[in-house]
């Protein structure tokens, strides 16, 4: 994904809601290269969208990366033979993701974000195990929206 495709999928998916939730909402994403874009960072601007100011190297503080964990966890083993198979399963693990296992996650987040700060933006227990040689999740680039 680029930061053409990110910009779309914000028009597409997170604008609807973001217009609904009204202002004084904030935008929280990652410093990933495609969401730290010029390009990225004036179609915000230009609609007005107020961004989280994100530390660098800070996974910790994103509950999705530990969604991501248990994501390829679950995907382990199971082949698949194209990418709508693909798929087609990480959406059907996707579902089978508890609510209870979000409510835990958001729960963290002040545990997380005092260990960020007691280490000064290095990692923390919390930082992702299952990562891939490239740093990020092989179920990364599925598309969720809520």
């Amino acid at each position: 994904m680029d930061h053409h495709v990110y910009k779309d999928i914000l028009e597409s998916k997170i604008l609807p809601h973001y217009k609904a939730m009204g202002r004084g909402i904030t935008f929280q994403q990652d410093n990933d290269p495609k969401n730290t874009s010029k390009f990225v960072k004036d179609w915000f601007l230009s609609r007005r969208i107020r961004v989280m100011d994100w530390p660098s190297q800070s996974p910790d503080l994103n509950p999705i990366e530990k969604v991501w964990e248990e994501l390829e966890k679950r995907m382990t083993g199971k082949r698949t033979r194209n990418v709508d198979e693909n798929y087609q399963k990480l959406a059907e693990e996707w579902d089978k993701i508890l609510q209870s296992v979000i409510d835990t996650l958001l729960d963290s987040m002040q545990r997380r974000c005092q260990a960020v700060i007691d280490t000064r933006d290095f990692a923390t227990k919390y930082y992702g195990a299952a990562r891939n040689k490239k740093g990020g999740h092989k179920c990364r680039n599925f598309p969720i929206f809520f």
